[in-house]
């Protein structure tokens, strides 16, 4: 499947007009970076078929009817989403240059069962995209984690993680990506168990103290 996206100048700007736009089946959006910022329009359709295939991370060749420049590489910066209904109301493309490091985000994913699941424990995701720089051309697609080498206990942190060289990773290293651990059930007690420990430790501090009115001997 090709990287290829196509859009229109969008002349018509505001609120109104951009609800016609998705009416209609495409998404009001912003192309900038190396030029002047350029208002564009593009098919939600075809956006949404090379994001499923390619993630939001990855590099487009966008071609913009009346654009001065013919064909951008892009990558997708940021989004915004329909409140209510499913799909994209907006959506900024950042024109790259392929010599010049980005900062961008790649999803983190989990492969494999870990051992430790067999044995009860409990996966637990804490990180799900990792914040990295480098050139364009290098942004890996996702970047996994062997869950079969995980054991009990163990925690995996940002400096665990298997990064080609050319690849700076921005976020803490110390920061925890995922763990497992067994989890310990706790016996909630009943309202009677409650209220018979209740009675049983009145009736320690009345024999525990002395008799009222009893003069000693």
């Amino acid at each position: 499947m090709s990287k290829e996206l196509n859009g229109t100048i969008r002349s018509q700007r505001g609120t109104a007009a951009n609800r016609i736009l998705r009416g209609e089946g495409s998404v009001p959006g912003v192309v900038y970076g190396q030029q002047d910022p350029v208002a564009v329009t593009i098919n939600h359709k075809e956006l949404r078929k090379l994001i499923e295939a390619y993630g939001t991370n990855t590099l487009m060749t966008l071609s913009v009817e009346g654009d001065s420049v013919p064909k951008r590489t892009v990558i997708i910066k940021d989004h915004q989403t329909h409140p209510i209904k499913e799909g994209w109301v907006h959506v900024d493309f950042y024109e790259v240059d392929m010599t010049e490091e980005i900062k961008t985000v790649v999803p983190i994913l989990l492969e494999g069962k870990s051992p430790a699941e067999k044995l009860g424990g409990i996966v637990q995701q804490s990180l799900d995209e990792l914040h990295i720089r480098c050139l364009p051309g290098n942004i890996p697609h996702d970047i996994k984690v062997d869950m079969t080498k995980v054991e009990m206990d163990q925690v995996v942190h940002v400096s665990d993680l298997t990064l080609p060289a050319d690849i700076e990773v921005i976020d803490d290293p110390e920061e925890a990506v995922v763990s497992i651990h067994e989890v310990k059930e706790e016996v909630e007690k009943t309202e009677e168990e409650e209220a018979a420990e209740a009675g049983e430790a009145e009736e320690g501090e009345k024999a525990a103290a002395p008799a009222e009115g009893k003069s000693e001997s």
